[in-house]
């Protein structure tokens, strides 16, 4: 029995089954071991969850040659933090941006945004503001995966059997009159709305370095 053990078993649970699912007696019980055997070596099921932050986040591979350029730098920066929650939806649900533990591994990918602006004629502060930006903006758009994925598994309807399901009160909604703008949305759409999590990331990103290259052009750059 090692901490990487328990750490590997524990991000096991919550990539099938969900952070909620996640508990100690449940890691003991994966491992094949006494219930209160891990406690020997984790302390809780909050320090549990830190050290499988730190754990997954530690899987990023960043390139050995990084792109020239502070966009490409960033785009890379984003793909990859998406990557990390396409692995493991629930992380999104326990990193804080308001109040962050200094974990050697999200500090390693914090380095490595902040080298990408650095030079840019940017004060320090706005350097933070874009790190943080830029993390909470990819955040934000995968707290959705687990959520989604738990939406599932307890309705046991697709995200697109559900909004089948909802055709005819939108149907009505739109023909109500009260929402004209939604509905020539809706009447212009051929094929109907994929909601696309992915497509929706790649949009986000681009705009937000579009205004990104604003703010750096401010900055006299």
């Amino acid at each position: 029995m090692t901490r990487e053990r328990i750490v590997r078993a524990a991000i096991g649970i919550a990539d099938t089954e969900g952070l909620a699912a996640l508990s100690m007696r449940g890691v003991a019980a994966k491992l094949g071991v006494a219930t209160m055997s891990p406690y020997r070596h984790v302390n809780s099921k909050d320090d549990l969850v830190l050290l499988m932050t730190d754990a997954v986040a530690g899987e990023i591979t960043y390139p050995e040659d990084p792109p020239s350029g502070w966009r490409a730098r960033l785009e890379v920066a984003g793909r990859l933090q998406w990557i990390m929650y396409r692995r493991h939806p629930w992380l999104a649900q326990v990193i804080s941006i308001t109040r962050p533990v200094p974990l050697p591994n999200l500090m390693t990918y914090g380095e490595w945004v902040l080298s990408a602006v650095d030079g840019l004629g940017l004060d320090a502060e706005t350097m933070l503001n874009v790190h943080v930006l830029l993390y909470s903006y990819v955040r934000g758009i995968a707290v959705n995966l687990e959520s989604e994925a738990q939406a599932e598994a307890e309705t046991g309807m697709t995200e697109e059997e559900w909004m089948d399901s909802q055709d005819a009160a939108l149907t009505a909604l739109a023909a109500s009159g009260s929402v004209p703008t939604f509905s020539k949305v809706v009447a212009g759409l051929d094929e109907g709305y994929d909601l696309n999590l992915d497509v929706l990331f790649e949009l986000g990103l681009q705009s937000m370095l579009d205004g990104l290259a604003i703010l750096i052009r401010r900055s006299g750059t």
